[in-house]
This record gives C-alpha cells, structure tokens and sequence, in this order.
C-alpha cells in the first residue's frame, strides 16, 4: 500500500505521517511506502520518499501520481489570512494545484481513496444559532470560495469514477505546536501556546467571541478514518462537516488558568487587530455535524480536554 501525502511538511501532515509509521497499515494492509509531497522537504527514510514542488507547476502532480499511491491525502493550501492577502497566490496554490492533482489522478486511470482537507469557512452569514449539515455554503473570504471549489471538484471527479474522494470541513485546529503560521485563526492557538512556553500572547478579538475547534490529534484521527470509512454509507454529499468544541476565547482562557494558574493566563494582552476581526466574524461558530458523527468522526467534549492533548504531545517541543 503507497500513501500520498501532500502539504506533508505541515503540522497536520507531520502528525498524520507520524501516526502511519506507528500504525503501519491503512485499509487493513500494510503501507510499503510514504511519499511525502510539500514545498519544503520533509522528513523521511527509506523506503518513504520526501518529494518537492508546486503542484500547480507543470509535471509536478503527474511526477506524483507515478508512483501510484493507493491512498491520497490532500492537505496541501494556503492558508486563510494569506489567501485572503494574496489573491493570485490563493487560486494559484488551492485551485489551480489542487484540480491539477485531480487531473493527474484522471489521467492515470486507476481509482485510489482521496481524503481531501477543505474547511468551516466555506460557510458565509448570516449563521443561525448551530449549523445544520444541509445548510448552504456560501463562503465570504477568497478561502473559503478556494476550497469549496475544491469540494465542488472532489463531488465531481469521485462522481465521475476518477476517484473514491470524501472531503473534510475541518474546524479550527487548537492547540498547533510551533509558530504563528499566516491563518487568521492562529490567534487561538498563540493564547494558549505562548503562555505555556513563557512568552506573551496578542488577543486580536473579544472574550466572548465563540468558536468550534478540535485537536491536531483530533484532525489526524479524522483523516485516518476518512482513509477507511466505506463511502457507500456516505451517499453523493461527500464534503462532511466535522465535529469540535464550541468555546469561546473566554472559556479558553479559563481552561488555560485551571491548567496552568492565573500567572500564566495573565500574559494573554487584549490587542484589537480590525483585519483579523473582519476574517474571523465572517466564519459560522457552532456545528451540529449529525452526519459526521454518525459516520464515526470523534472530536474531544471540551477544550480542557484539547489543552489536554497538547500538553501531552507538544507541550515544550516549540
């Protein structure tokens, strides 16, 4: 069994790599080989393979596609603030890489699973209180049209036979180890994140601004078992909203001071920053994900249990 992971140089693609070396299998057979796709080099040993390029480059996808992996996911994006900012770099990269990728898939005429990562931000306002699954997407930022373009190709290709695709409407991830990447969300990761690293946190929006956020070790556990679901019981709506925890800031905070005291939680500083708000107030705040959960998809119950797992996995390792 061959797994392509594209955008493998990031947080998530790192810990999905992670996560299949210890496990060994995908589908029930054993995985012969990892080849991992981004435009920076990631880690690998023989026999995985550490690939670089830009998908929407010519030859890039069909170089991958060679190897014929039977597993596919698609992580590789632009992120939120910065597609915002660079409208060419966005379609470039989200759109044009990513139906590249389809296309080369196409024309290699085989059918291999792809897991494809879309987002939240494909909804756009007015929000009712929860978000029902059959409420319409209409996104409001460049993303967030990037990637339901993507889940509008996906439908289409895996309709057509060119592959078994199904697409995940990931929530924000929190906690994310590392550094402040350029998605308009990172904020909620950074009050957390820093303090518990000794270094002061910007809080670019209200206390009480609420919003549905999973693990990383969360995200990996969706990807894994998109890998493996029977999409027979998925129907022709492939793009799937996933579950989170609706917290707000606030309730993060308090979570941060359970954990780590006052002292710690006393480094967040209330810095307004008006291009963040106008990102984030276009994005739904709670889901209901009935499908996702009734597919098997689990997130955590509350974000004490998200600081949990980053303490556990990342805590110190900046």
């Amino acid at each position: 069994m061959r797994v392509l992971i594209t955008g493998a140089a990031g947080m998530i693609g790192r810990k999905l790599t992670a996560a299949l070396h210890a496990r060994g299998t995908v589908q029930g057979k054993a995985i012969s080989q990892l080849i991992l796709h981004d435009i920076v080099a990631a880690a690998a040993e023989a026999p995985h393979i550490a690939l670089v390029g830009d998908l929407s480059v010519a030859g890039v996808a069909e170089a991958l596609i060679s190897h014929r992996p039977e597993v596919i996911f698609h992580l590789a994006g632009v992120v939120s603030g910065e597609a915002e900012a660079n409208f060419d770099l966005g379609y470039r990269v989200n759109v044009d890489g990513t139906r590249a990728l389809f296309e080369a898939i196409r024309a290699a005429d085989y059918a291999p699973r792809l897991v494809y990562a879309s987002t939240t931000a494909v909804f756009g306002g007015p929000f009712p209180e929860e978000i029902p699954d059959d409420f319409a997407p209409t996104p409001h930022s460049s993303y967030g049209v990037q990637k339901l373009i993507g889940e509008a190709l996906l439908s289409d290709y895996s309709r057509r036979g060119f592959f078994e695709g199904i697409g995940l409407r990931l929530p924000t991830i929190c906690v994310r180890p590392g550094k402040a990447n350029r998605a308009a969300s990172s904020f909620f990761s950074g009050i957390i994140r820093e303090p518990l690293n000794g270094l002061p946190a910007d809080l670019p929006v209200a206390r009480d601004w609420l919003h549905t956020m999973a693990s990383p070790r969360a995200a990996v556990g969706f990807f894994l078992h998109a890998a493996e679901l029977d999409l027979s019981v998925v129907g022709p709506r492939l793009n799937l909203t996933l579950p989170g925890v609706a917290v707000t800031v606030g309730e993060q905070i308090e979570a941060l001071t359970r954990a780590a005291g006052a002292d710690v939680a006393g480094m967040i500083r209330d810095v307004p920053d008006p291009a963040v708000w106008a990102i984030v107030q276009t994005w739904p705040r709670r889901f209901a994900a009935t499908r996702a959960k009734a597919l098997g998809f689990r997130a955590e119950d509350s974000f004490d249990q998200i600081l949990q797992a980053y303490m556990e996995d990342d805590l110190r390792r900046v």
